[in-house]
């Protein structure tokens, strides 16, 4: 969001700035979706809307847990949030207390550590290497529950990295997890729709089912239908835990707007061609920009297997100088430096856990990926 906000600036002084900062897809909402949204306040949806969601949005939730991931959920087994992020929040605030720890494999998306602090609890980071797909190894993360812990985060399709967790490896943390019955799990699945290579996304609770009493599955319309500016998550999980995250909600912001939840419900239960149609499209740009950043001397970067963002490792290009005479000895030292100088904006890769790296969202259109790359190539090729 910091970047974000600089990159702004910069454009509102005139300046060319290529923004990469925000998982944001450049594709509009379906036009199905928008008069969804017309229809709903044309006939007076506009009025405060149930906490926990409209009783369409949770059928509509429901059928999509089953359809994509046979997760039966009951409608009190499922919420309605302000967007994933509200999602998270609620659940960590209702179930974190000063002295609880949270386990966060590593690179993560910086909201979880951030929200476990919030709620006084200390996020436990687990490093994952790019040998290792940047997944978890089970017993990597048997080795960090103590008698404090009380979730396990995982993300995949993961941000930053586009990482993708199969079946078999989620059975094998899920067979760690039953000898720890205190540890919940969160499935952040937000990414779920948009895995690259035709792999199957996977999610706990599906793989193991007898686990499903601790686990909360996360999604929502932002990145799959490019519905991010309407604030719609969801979540599904067992009842006594939707119950004490709506009781955070209802203090902390209330129900969501019933025009964005009618337009949620019409993108869930309308055509889903467009879905492919941006996978495709997101993997075409994956592949174009690790492709280009790959060949410059000091960066490394494969294609990501899932989502819109690309994290090169950047580590070889740190420690030399630009033009303007500053070594660059971190990542956000170059991330600054290829905003003031080559105006492209980035997000560092310590703000994920992984210094050394850059994320570069692909979301973009196809020319300014093209152009933010040349941008970045001059630049790296100016550095002594």
């Amino acid at each position: 969001m910091a970047a974000a906000a600089r990159a702004r600036a910069l454009r509102a002084q005139g300046i060319d700035v290529i923004s990469l900062t925000l998982g944001e897809p450049a594709f509009p909402t379906p036009p199905h979706v928008i008069e969804a949204a017309h229809q709903a306040a044309l006939h007076g949806e506009t009025k405060y809307p149930p906490v926990n969601g409209t009783p369409a949005l949770i059928q509509a939730v429901r059928a999509k847990f089953q359809r994509d991931s046979q997760l039966d959920y009951s409608a009190d087994e499922i919420i309605v949030g302000h967007g994933a992020r509200q999602i998270i929040y609620d659940a960590l605030t209702a179930s974190l207390e000063p002295g609880c720890e949270v386990i966060v494999p590593a690179p993560y998306w910086n909201a979880y550590p951030l929200i476990a602090r919030m709620a006084g609890a200390e996020p436990v980071f687990l490093p994952c290497s790019a040998a290792d797909g940047y997944l978890p190894r089970p017993e990597t993360i048997n080795a960090a529950i103590t008698p404090r812990t009380r979730w396990l985060m995982l993300n995949f399709p993961n941000n930053p990295t586009g990482a993708v967790c199969s079946a078999a490896r989620l059975a094998d943390i899920a067979t760690v997890m039953r000898a720890h019955p205190q540890v919940w799990i969160m499935c952040d699945d937000i990414y779920e729709h948009l895995i690259h290579d035709g792999s199957a996304h996977a999610t706990m609770a599906a793989v193991a089912p007898d686990l499903a009493s601790r686990v909360l599955t996360v999604s929502g319309v932002s990145k799959t239908y490019a519905m991010t500016g309407w604030r719609v998550g969801f979540a599904g999980g067992p009842a006594r835990l939707i119950r004490a995250m709506s009781r955070v909600q209802g203090q902390s912001t209330g129900g969501v707007s019933p025009v964005a939840q009618a337009a949620a419900v019409a993108a869930l239960e309308g055509p889903q061609d467009l879905v492919a149609r941006m996978r495709t499209t997101y993997a075409a740009r994956g592949q174009m920009v690790a492709a280009a950043l790959a060949a410059i001397p000091g960066v490394r970067c494969a294609a990501p297997r899932a989502a819109f963002y690309v994290f090169p490792d950047i580590s070889g290009v740190l420690g030399r100088t630009a033009p303007s005479g500053k070594v660059l000895a971190t990542d956000a030292e170059l991330a600054d430096a290829l905003l003031a100088d080559a105006h492209v904006g980035c997000v560092h890769g310590a703000a994920f856990g992984a210094p050394g790296h850059l994320r570069i969202s692909t979301a973009a259109d196809d020319e300014p990926l093209r152009e933010a790359c040349r941008r970045i190539a001059t630049f790296c090729a100016s550095l002594h």
